[in-house]
C-alpha cells in the first residue's frame, strides 16, 4: 500500500515530537519557521526548491 503525505505535514510532525518529546522549546520552532518563510522569498528560493525536489525523487525512488 502506498501512502502520500505532504512534505509539510511531515516536517509538522517532526516539529511536533521535537517540542514533545526532545524539548526543543516552542519559540525556536516559530523561528525557524520564520526563517524558512523569509528564505522563500530570496535569490535562493529556486535552489531550495529545486534541492528539495531532487532530494524527494531520491527518497520516493522517482527518476525522469
Amino acid at each position: 500500500m502506498t501512502v502520500s503525505l505532504p512534505l509539510v505535514f511531515v516536517l509538522g510532525l517532526i516539529a511536533w515530537g521535537a517540542v514533545k518529546f526532545l524539548g526543543v522549546r516552542t519559540w525556536i520552532v516559530v523561528v525557524i519557521a520564520l526563517f524558512g518563510f523569509l528564505l522563500s522569498r530570496t535569490f535562493m528560493a529556486p535552489a531550495i526548491d529545486s534541492g528539495t525536489r531532487s532530494g524527494m525523487d531520491v527518497i520516493n525512488g522517482s527518476h525522469n
